[in-house]
């Protein structure tokens, strides 16, 4: 079994992806003008805060700190996001492969805490965020493969 402190910073890795992934989804609704697009990626992001909220609480009943920002990484994917967006008027298909992207990244990070050897409750929360990215990741697609076939008609 993987030590307290490993286990503290495994969490604080997920909660800095997460922060990342709540924050890019509410940009990514900044950055698009569908309304439909608008409501789902700002759901997106009050559910993956609800996980960072969760996530804060096990490290504090580990007896650690929580991080309480996002990385350096997800900060200038968001700005990329901005830029990228600026220079294709709002491309909608931009937007969703660049989430995309993100949620690529968020993935990683929690098949890869997944992998550790961690004590059950903890596993049992990082085991069943995994399958709320998974999910996150596969609507994102859907959207973004939906949005560039009807691109491709227009």
């Amino acid at each position: 079994m993987a030590d307290n402190d490993d286990i503290i910073s495994t969490l604080n890795d997920l909660i800095e992806v997460s922060k990342d992934g709540e924050e890019g989804f509410r940009s990514s609704a900044e950055n698009v003008d569908d309304p439909r697009l608008k409501e789902f990626f700002l759901r997106r992001s009050q559910e993956v805060g609800a996980s960072v909220r969760e996530l804060q609480d096990l490290v504090r009943s580990l007896g650690g700190e929580p991080a309480a920002s996002s990385s350096i990484g997800g900060a200038l994917h968001r700005r990329w996001i901005d830029i990228k967006t600026a220079f294709t008027r709002n491309d909608t298909v931009a937007v969703l492969n660049e989430t995309e992207r993100g949620e690529d990244v968020a993935l990683n990070a929690y098949r890869k805490a997944a992998e550790q050897d961690l004590p059950t409750h903890v596993r049992f929360v990082v085991v069943r965020q995994l399958e709320g990215a998974k999910r996150n990741h596969d609507q994102v697609k859907q959207l973004r493969n939906a949005f560039r076939a009807e691109a491709a008609i227009h």
